[in-house]
């Protein structure tokens, strides 16, 4: 169960940037029910998918080459883990600063649901950072012996954080169009500083397995 409480919190990792911020312009465009809702089906789907393409993986080479507790395989894997957290890490500070949406979220207040699916697929299963923390949520989970459904957990949680814009829409009406924006804004200048801290909170447990702490 601690290792489903350590990658809980690279939630926050995938859905910090343009993910969160699409949630927002979706939450406040014309279809918005039908938007948001198509954007998380399509979030939920690239994001289980991806987690456990990798959680199966990592549990067939850990069974081929005879993984187990402290073994060589399991190092390996807990090494490539955190080599891609550096990565992830380097990403998230070259993306700070960027608080200029892209053009084509100005088209979402006017998206269709096949639009606002593809763009929840896209942005969560292809998108660099958030590829890399599902390819290290899925290694770490499956090297540690642990059950699948602890994943589905996390997937829920990405989706939670991903449906807060959409809830604040129902629960706000109206004024949902001066709440959303002014948090679109505080995340677009905050969430790096955000996402660096839990990262490197996953690295050092990363590493202080690998040292045996």
């Amino acid at each position: 169960m601690r290792h489903l409480l350590s990658v809980l919190p690279l939630a926050c990792v995938m859905v910090a940037g343009p993910q969160i911020v699409s949630a927002i312009f979706l939450a406040t465009s014309h279809h918005w029910a039908r938007n948001s809702a198509a954007y998380l089906t399509g979030a939920a789907t690239s994001v289980t998918l991806v987690v456990t393409i990798m959680y199966v993986i990592t549990r067939l080479v850990g069974r081929a080459l005879g993984a187990s507790h402290r073994s060589p395989v399991r190092d390996g894997i807990d090494i490539a883990v955190a080599a891609l957290l550096l990565v992830l890490a380097v990403l998230v500070f070259r993306r700070r600063g960027k608080t200029a949406p892209p053009r084509w979220m100005g088209k979402l207040e006017t998206a269709t649901g096949r639009l606002s699916f593809t763009l929840g697929f896209l942005l969560l299963g292809v998108f660099p950072s958030d590829l890399i923390t599902s390819v290290a949520v899925g290694t770490r989970v499956a090297v540690h012996g642990e059950p699948w459904w602890h994943l589905a957990v996390f997937v829920f949680v990405v989706l939670f954080l991903l449906a807060v814009p959409l809830l604040l829409a129902i629960l706000l009406g109206r004024r949902a169009d001066e709440v959303l924006p002014k948090v679109r804004n505080w995340m677009d200048r905050k969430a790096w500083i955000v996402s660096e801290v839990v990262i490197i909170f996953f690295l050092a447990l990363t590493v202080a397995g690998l040292t045996g702490h």
